[in-house]
């Protein structure tokens, strides 16, 4: 009698269960999650820093912390924006709009109004209207150098870099000689304009910095894929259809008007966007610029308010965050001009 036999069949394999560690480390490496944890975290600090260590009435604190941190707000957004976009269409990472010598034009411009007229008449001038002087006189001269620089056929990046650098030091040279003729009272007014003050700004002021900004990121998200092309350098985004020079001095128009704008409301921090724009791109893990603009200025609200809370509620000191910015930013310079040259 013949028995048919049947031949087992193999089974399909099982498909292997990922490891919590695997998954997370997938879900780490989408940069919406990364830069939604930015967003919890800025969260965070924010309730800290606005309903924690009350001293008094309630609103009364809310209404002065609240300016504070939408101040931090609008400056890190800007100073955030304008260093990514300017370190796209220059090319490098460890040069910022300050090299163009907004922060040494801004401390000139005020030298210059204290030196002719005299301190009492610029603490008792309008807020509003030497705001828009100054903004108005850093633009037109970075329009100015822009136009300038590009206008012709022979324009050149590397050479605005140096124009910028030795106007700068130009700048820094005259108001160190205007200072010294000053009183020291009219010198003493102008020391306290050479460092930022994030706390308790002018309302009008911070409302049309807000303003600006915001119109400069609105005029800055259809581009966001152009400047993803200008990383890859000017011969390959001439080649895909960009119009290169056209694109650079839009750009460079915006980040002009967002830096004048938010270094006119606090004043110049020199090293800040260097700090948020090369944390970012580590951070974000991508050269995106649709994740790498908000993760920079998310990372400068995490910082800012932070260091604010370290010093006021930890050391209790009422002094500049400004100046521990500063230094830490000019260590970090250090690391990354030694980083460059060590390759």
């Amino acid at each position: 009698m013949r028995t048919d036999t049947v031949a087992p069949t193999a089974s399909a394999p099982e498909p292997a269960v990922a490891s919590p560690r695997s998954r997370l480390a997938s879900a780490w490496a989408r940069p919406g999650v990364r830069l939604g944890l930015l967003v919890t975290l800025v969260l965070a600090l924010a309730a800290v820093y606005l309903f924690t260590a009350v001293p008094g009435s309630l609103e009364y604190a809310l209404k002065i912390r609240s300016t504070t941190v939408v101040a931090m707000v609008v400056v890190t957004i800007a100073v955030g924006v304008s260093t990514v976009v300017f370190h796209t269409i220059t090319q490098n990472r460890i040069l910022t709009p300050s090299i163009m010598g907004f922060d040494a034009f801004y401390m000139l411009v005020s030298t210059v109004i204290v030196f002719f007229l005299g301190a009492t008449t610029f603490l008792r001038a309008d807020p509003v209207t030497l705001w828009l002087v100054q903004v108005a006189i850093m633009v037109a001269f970075s329009v100015f150098l822009f136009t300038w620089l590009f206008g012709g056929k022979r324009r050149s990046i590397h050479l605005m870099l140096l124009v910028g650098i030795v106007l700068g030091t130009f700048f820094r040279s005259l108001t160190e000689w205007m200072q010294r003729m000053l009183d020291p009272l009219d010198f003493q007014v102008l020391t306290d304009t050479g460092f930022a003050s994030l706390t308790r700004p002018d309302e009008t002021l911070l409302l049309l910095t807000g303003v600006l900004v915001v119109l400069g990121c609105i005029a800055v998200l259809p581009l966001l894929r152009t400047l993803d092309v200008l990383t890859l350098g000017e011969p390959v985004a001439v080649g895909l259809g960009v119009n290169h020079r056209r694109v650079i001095m839009a750009l460079f128009a915006i980040v002009s008007v967002m830096v004048a704008a938010s270094t006119a409301l606090v004043g110049p921090i020199l090293f800040f966007g260097l700090i948020v724009a090369n944390l970012a791109y580590s951070y974000a893990g991508t050269f995106r610029h649709r994740w790498t603009l908000p993760t920079a200025a998310l990372l400068g609200v995490v910082f800012l308010l932070g260091g604010q809370l370290l010093l006021e509620r930890l050391f209790g000191f009422g002094g500049s965050l400004s100046m521990v910015i500063e230094f830490a930013g000019g260590l970090f310079f250090l690391y990354l001009v030694l980083r460059k040259g060590a390759r």
